[in-house]
């Protein structure tokens, strides 16, 4: 597992304690019975306390996904000040939730509980985090700091190093640069050359090094993530800033050095406990949502097949974890057509050869086969619903990136096979902020950025925005 920067880990536990300081407040002050001392109520209100201290590790998550754990974000007063608001909007909506569950609650007013708790958070979380903890992380940045070093001597690794030192020094410590090449220099603007990438390893065993941040300048795909696979074994923090990962900027809430964007590409599902929790998350959230969602099917179901004849489900090869194929599950929203598919995949490869640089479309459909019933349930992706069984079996995860065809996976260069190294995904970045707005490689980097990033927070955050994609009909055409 990776390294998390001291300031995040303490901001994380400040704002862990108050919210759930202020539930417990609130709960007390709005007890039906005033006779009750704190710790007696503790006692009589202990299972509806609980859920209140539930929601507090929720809103943590809020904070995560606002970026109220960046380093940009904490050291601006109205952007730190913006986002607090923005995530107790968001998560106050869960406490509402909360509160209707035990609206008939004996022991307290659950309605007056959001009240309280926003009048006690909004001017404790502002005085304490964005005004004495943005200065005490300031007077004490050294005890804060992240030891850094910089992959790349070129024009962007320098103004990287010179913007960090010289307009935003707070929580860096720029150690040196690490080359590409063979250099002449010990310093470079000031700052010590440490060694080649060849010496990445006997680099970070003389050093503390906490981030690692990739800038290197005319490099291709293949190069990069190959630098990225030796930085990443090393198991701190990495971070890139790359023009090759531009569309993920574009499309992607990032952190921001110095008004640089860098873009987090450190997996947290690094070891075989994480990802059995994941496995494990997956497993329990499918089989819920094929519980919830039967009435669902059963009328898609009796839809489709009152639609045209053919099956219920479309069955099609795809491209698993590794390279392994597996059969994949989705709603039938097309007529059946045996030269349908051979004209698409004609027009598939030349998309993934010349790829459509204009990003207007990454899905190449024939409308005039697409049913009555298939134009609604593709708008509103409820075809895809039944890569739940994918799930189940193991073949696919809730999170990952888009599952590919044979000869698509065929026609990939190296470096774009790096999307199966992982499971496949119902939803995943691409599925989430690109959909069919991005070229072909920019579909891929998307895939990639999640690959290298992957970690709980991300999947939690690409899950709940998945759902107003669908409700708001972004799905495929």
């Amino acid at each position: 597992m990776t390294k998390v920067p001291k300031y995040k880990f303490s901001f994380a536990s400040f704002d862990l304690i108050v919210l759930s300081v202020a539930f417990l407040i609130s709960a007390y002050w709005v007890r039906y019975d005033k006779s009750l001392a704190f710790f007696d109520f503790l006692k009589e209100a202990y299972s509806i306390i609980a859920l209140f201290l539930i929601a507090a590790g929720f809103f943590v998550f809020i904070f995560q996904i606002n970026g109220l754990y960046k380093i940009n974000v904490i050291f601006n007063r109205a952007a730190h000040l913006t986002a607090i608001i923005k995530s107790l909007y968001y998560g106050t909506l869960n406490v509402v939730v909360i509160s209707h569950l035990l609206k008939s609650s004996q022991i307290l007013d659950s309605r007056l509980i959001i009240f309280m708790f926003i009048v006690l958070v909004i001017p404790v979380l502002y005085l304490l985090r964005v005004e004495l903890g943005r200065r005490i992380l300031l007077k004490y940045k050294r005890q804060f700091n992240s030891n850094v070093v910089i992959v790349g001597d070129g024009t962007t690794g320098k103004l990287l190093a010179t913007k960090l030192l010289f307009e935003n020094p707070e929580g860096i410590n720029i150690l040196g640069f690490i080359v590409n090449h063979e250099v002449s220099e010990t310093k470079l603007n000031g700052i010590q050359v440490l060694g080649k990438l060849e010496d990445m390893k006997k680099i970070n065993s003389q050093f503390s090094i906490d981030e690692i941040i990739i800038a290197i300048d005319g490099i291709n795909y293949e190069r990069l993530l190959e630098i990225l696979d030796v930085c990443n074994s090393l198991k701190v923090t990495v971070k890139l800033t790359s023009e090759l990962f531009d569309i993920v900027t574009k499309k992607v809430s990032t952190e921001k050095y110095a008004g640089i964007p860098v873009l987090g590409v450190s997996p947290h599902y690094s070891n075989n406990l994480t990802l059995k929790i994941k496995r494990l998350a997956d497993v329990v959230f499918s089989a819920i949502g094929l519980i919830l969602l039967s009435p669902i099917f059963l009328i898609v179901s009796i839809l489709v097949k009152l639609s045209s004849k053919g099956p219920v489900f479309f069955k099609q090869v795809r491209i698993g974890k590794n390279g392994k194929p597996f059969q994949f599950y989705k709603f039938r929203s097309m007529r059946i057509e045996e030269d349908g598919e051979e004209e698409r995949k004609k027009q598939m490869i030349e998309f993934i050869k010349n790829n459509n640089a204009n990003g207007s479309d990454t899905k190449i459909v024939n409308d005039s086969r697409i049913t009555w019933i298939g134009k609604i349930i593709r708008k509103l992706s409820i075809d895809e619903l039944p890569q739940l069984i994918n799930v189940i079996k193991g073949e696919m995860s809730l999170v990952g990136p888009r599952p590919s065809l044979p000869y698509e996976y065929d026609n990939f260069d190296t470096w774009q096979k790096r999307r199966v190294n992982v499971l496949p995904g119902c939803t995943g970045v691409w599925q989430v902020w690109g959909r069919s707005s991005v070229s072909f490689t920019d579909s891929v980097v998307l895939d990639l950025y999640y690959v290298n990033n992957m970690s709980p927070w991300l999947d939690m955050q690409l899950i709940m925005k998945t759902i107003p994609v669908m409700l708001f009909s972004r799905g495929g055409k």
